[in-house]
């Protein structure tokens, strides 16, 4: 299902971009050819423009990759630390506890442990796909 869904973004994001650059190249032949004296100027200006716009986009691009790792991080942090506070309790306690004790102790680290590899996947999934869609979302600038 993932595979489908990341070819289905990719094959618009490419339609998307191709658009995109035609598009760019539309108005700046326009403003170029359609305006008088200064045309070529203008169109030189809107070139910038989307230039710069390109910058900006990266840039929060990239910010946005930074802040989902922040929010990743401290839950990945507090189900690390429950998962080692309970297989240490269940070590510590075994001399002196029942074995049912000790063995739910150390099941609820093995639970700890499956809920902290979920939340590490869809991190890392969370943030390859925000990389997907920024680097789809650039290949309209090589038409331009």
């Amino acid at each position: 299902m993932l595979t489908v869904f990341v070819g289905v973004l990719s094959l618009e994001g490419s339609l998307t971009s191709s658009v995109d650059g035609i598009t760019a190249k539309t108005a700046k032949a326009a403003v170029s050819n359609f305006i008088p004296v200064v045309g070529k100027i203008l169109g030189d200006a809107v070139d910038t423009v989307i230039g710069c716009s390109n910058i900006l986009k990266n840039a929060v691009g990239i910010v946005g990759v930074i802040v989902v790792i922040g929010i990743c991080l401290l839950p990945i942090i507090k189900l690390a630390i429950l998962t080692i506070t309970y297989y240490i309790t269940s070590a510590v306690i075994q001399p002196i506890a029942d074995d049912k004790i000790v063995s739910l102790l150390s099941g609820m680290g093995d639970t700890f442990k499956v809920l902290l590899g979920m939340l590490i996947a869809v991190a890392v999934m969370l943030i390859i796909g925000i990389t997907l869609v920024i680097k789809i979302s650039n290949t309209g600038l090589m038409y331009r």
